[in-house]
């Protein structure tokens, strides 16, 4: 090669504009095949992209203020503006675009993979889909629970048998790529998730998460639950009332009686976690035990007037219950059975683990006339059983295997209140999804790693502009849905010129 011409451009970085001026060579062989095709020096890549204004240390900057410390667009703006970099807000935005779509590159380097796999010796693949709108796309996420790495995330349209397999596929290739075999998958119990990685991971163990089973098992019993604290809370009202009579009040006796009210009011509005955390039975304890307590002060001195009422209240609303809860109580001791039994506290091996869990099954069944009305919920129990039985157990055979899919719960959620701490949002945004399989991953891997202009610098613009086109085009599928909802008719009115241009004759 020759060198053709110079070329010049101006890169702003956090050291200041810098003016490169740039050697472009040529091939002068007309029988090579990039003849008199220009090439750029190799340096240009670790200053700014293609056609970049900025820096990458600019850009690894903007995504440290986001991801680390979860600072807002604006937030960033005023940051840079203080530091001498002058942009628009906008650029900011784009700026983040780019070191989200760069770190995932970065962080799905094959060499980087096979030096962070290759300690583990082995690969468990966790699935599963973040969709924080209905009907819109789902984001897949496969992560590899030994190393922590996300081998493949994708935003599809759907959750069907024939949208995961190609992406249970992939993440295969990815494996054998590198050389490192798969051991074991994790999933909740959807069925589409079920035959698509029996399809595509055929003969390799496949575990159900214990959580989403018991979830799924007892929600009949979490549903009857619900009911008795609903139908206890709407006899517990009048609170309010004892407080404000005390409100000028400063004595020892008033704070200890608004100290009782706080407690109950606290009490009315804990909610818990289905399905081991019994919302109803653990504000009927509560109420109890502030009755109680109540008693014994009454034992040793007369109640004050405000402090009768507020035992009265209470205890109108325990007696009212009181026949609602049995049944739960004795469901709720089955399913903490259940659970205890799951997580093998006692290391008993499969086989002996599998015959003490039908033995709980069969006490459920003989028993389950007890529960009165609520007797179908051990129906239900035992169907979600069956269904789920051959991917409870694989997680006590296989090293590494976890019973739950709760550490890849937490990464979504990583990336969830990334977003909430720097939008305000309270759910997670549509934006999550459409460009999820680079943001959710760059806020996961910012949060433990200190990212460089280095890390930044792609190795492959080929593969960076096809991750980029993939990212427009979804995020144009957005804006078209917001055009057709701020004038409908304009917008099909579009559409119908489209297609009769496209049905004329060229």
């Amino acid at each position: 090669m020759r060198m053709g011409h110079h070329s010049h451009r101006t890169v702003t970085t956090l050291q200041g504009v810098t003016r490169l001026t740039l050697k472009v060579y040529r091939c002068r062989k007309t029988e090579c095949a990039r003849f008199h095709q220009p090439t750029r020096p190799e340096e240009e890549g670790g200053w700014a992209l293609l056609h970049g204004e900025f820096g990458l240390d600019v850009i690894a900057l903007v995504g440290a203020l986001r991801y680390q410390q979860q600072r807002s667009i604006p937030q960033i703006h005023e940051e840079l503006q203080r530091r001498g970099l002058h942009m628009a807000e906008r650029t900011v935005t784009n700026q983040l675009y780019r070191y989200e779509e760069l770190l995932t590159l970065h962080l799905a380097d094959e060499t980087r993979l096979r030096q962070r796999l290759k300690e583990h010796k082995q690969v468990i693949l966790a699935l599963d889909g973040l969709q924080p709108d209905v009907g819109h796309e789902v984001l897949w996420v496969l992560r590899d629970c030994c190393s922590g790495e996300v081998l493949v995330a994708r935003s599809l349209l759907g959750a069907t048998e024939k949208d995961l397999g190609p992406l249970l596929e992939e993440a295969a290739r990815v494996c054998q790529t590198l050389s490192i075999p798969i051991k074991g998958v994790i999933t909740d119990g959807q069925r589409s998730v079920r035959k698509a990685v029996a399809s595509a991971l055929p003969g390799i163990p496949h575990q159900l998460c214990h959580f989403h089973y018991l979830r799924e098992a007892a929600k009949p019993i979490a549903a009857a639950d619900l009911h008795a604290k609903k139908e206890l809370k709407k006899r517990v009202r009048g609170v309010r009332p004892i407080e404000r009579a005390l409100e000028k009040r400063t004595d020892e006796e008033a704070e200890a009686i608004r100290g009782y009210c706080l407690a109950v009011r606290s009490a009315l509005t804990d909610d818990g976690r289905p399905p081991l955390d019994a919302d109803g039975l653990q504000l009927k304890k509560r109420l109890q035990d502030i009755s109680d307590s109540i008693a014994r002060v009454e034992q040793k001195r007369k109640l004050p007037g405000e402090l009768s009422c507020l035992r009265q209240l209470v205890q109108a609303g325990l007696t009212a219950t009181e026949y609602l809860w049995p049944a739960i109580e004795h469901a709720y001791a089955w399913v903490h059975q259940a659970a205890h039994l799951l997580a093998n506290a006692d290391q008993h091996d499969v086989d002996a683990l599998k015959q003490k869990y039908q033995q709980l099954l069969s006490t459920m069944a003989q028993q389950h006339e007890q529960l009165g009305t609520l007797a179908p919920a051990v129906e239900h129990f035992q169907k979600v059983t069956t269904s789920y039985w051959d991917g409870l157990f694989q997680c006590y055979q296989v090293k590494d295997l976890p019973r739950t899919n709760n550490d890849l719960e937490h990464f979504f959620g990583t990336a969830r209140h990334a977003e909430r701490r720097a939008t305000g949002r309270k759910r997670a945004s549509p934006t999550l999804v459409v460009r999820g399989s680079v943001r959710v991953v760059a806020a996961g891997a910012s949060r433990i790693l200190s990212i460089s202009a280095a890390d930044l610098r792609p190795s492959n613009v080929t593969a960076w502009r096809a991750l980029r086109q993939t990212l427009d085009y979804r995020q144009e599928g957005r804006r078209r849905q917001l055009r057709f909802r701020r004038d409908p008719q304009t917008y099909l009115a579009s559409l119908e010129e489209r297609l009769c241009r496209s049905g004329l004759p060229s």
